[in-house]
């Protein structure tokens, strides 16, 4: 008796030595996507009120969380049923995220002024409502775009212990989600609060020391990284898309043989978001259209 539940505290004790080693390797293995994650994300998290920011990375955080949950076990499933299938939806995604670099691209060099009046236009004729409803399509646009690097960590995740026992699969993919979700946006909410810890050092110095010029330093640096964000998000948009059609399309991934692989996967990215960018431009046109006759 005594010597089948020692028995059972060694099998338990190897199977954690396993998760840990796998989820070490998952980990490392997803660390590049992870930093595009966070540079995706923390550009998306930014730009609210100073009262909003925690409830809205609150509100992404929560469903990066759900989108996890719907990821993780239809990943196993797929994989189980019809590995191809997993391709497909990389591929998808990766059309996606290259749609939205690309438009974030030519929002920028092209229609910022325009946009920018546009904006002064709504909250005139309505006050008190652009920012609620710009909110709430800051953060579905950011769920959305998790869900899309969500499904590249899990089965870059997957991918490396495909050979491990399935209990081992699913505790490792499970932590790694984690992992992404908790650290990635753990360091968003420290950027976006970044201005708030300054004036409290600038408070607490009474104006003078080290601790002053700190304060003053993270008051100063919070918009400049806001814009370094902004570039960094958009470029990471386009890489990760770029890397998903270079690692899973095997006619672009023997083209341009001579080319560097950063160099490559941007031009992929790049092809691939002006590629999409007529099809989602006329379907949220078709969309509206079909919203306004109903």
């Amino acid at each position: 008796m005594a010597s089948g539940f020692f028995a059972i505290l060694d099998d338990i004790a190897a199977l954690m030595d396993d998760i840990a080693v796998t989820s070490k390797v998952a980990t490392k293995q997803t660390a590049g996507i992870l930093g595009d994650d966070l540079a995706v994300n923390a550009e998306k998290a930014t730009g609210f009120l100073s009262s909003r920011e925690i409830p809205v990375l609150l509100q992404i955080m929560k469903g990066s969380f759900i989108n996890k949950l719907i990821i993780v076990p239809i990943a196993f499933l797929l994989q189980w049923m019809y590995p191809p299938a997993i391709k497909i939806i990389l591929v998808l995604g990766g059309l996606y995220l290259a749609f939205e670099g690309v438009e974030k691209m030519i929002e920028y060099f092209f229609h910022k002024k325009e946009e920018s009046g546009k904006e002064v236009i709504e909250e005139i004729e309505a006050p008190g409502t652009s920012g609620e409803a710009e909110e709430k399509s800051k953060v579905k646009s950011a769920i959305t775009t998790d869900f899309i690097l969500s499904i590249e960590i899990v089965i870059i995740a997957l991918g490396t212990v495909l050979k491990e026992p399935l209990m081992v699969q699913i505790i490792t993919v499970s932590i790694v989600s984690i992992i992404a979700t908790v650290g990635v946006y753990g360091i968003v909410a420290l950027i976006v609060r970044m201005d708030d810890a300054g004036f409290k050092l600038i408070k607490k110095s009474g104006q003078k020391g080290f601790l002053n010029t700190l304060g003053e330093f993270l008051v100063k640096a919070l918009p400049w990284v806001i814009k370094a964000l902004g570039v960094i998000g958009t470029v990471a948009l386009i890489l990760v898309a770029g890397g998903i059609f270079d690692h899973n399309i095997d006619y672009l991934h023997h083209l341009l043989p001579n080319v560097p692989s950063m160099l490559k996967q941007a031009i992929y990215g790049i092809v691939g978001g002006l590629v999409m960018l007529p099809v989602f431009i006329l379907f949220k046109r078709a969309f509206k259209f079909v919203k306004k006759a109903n």
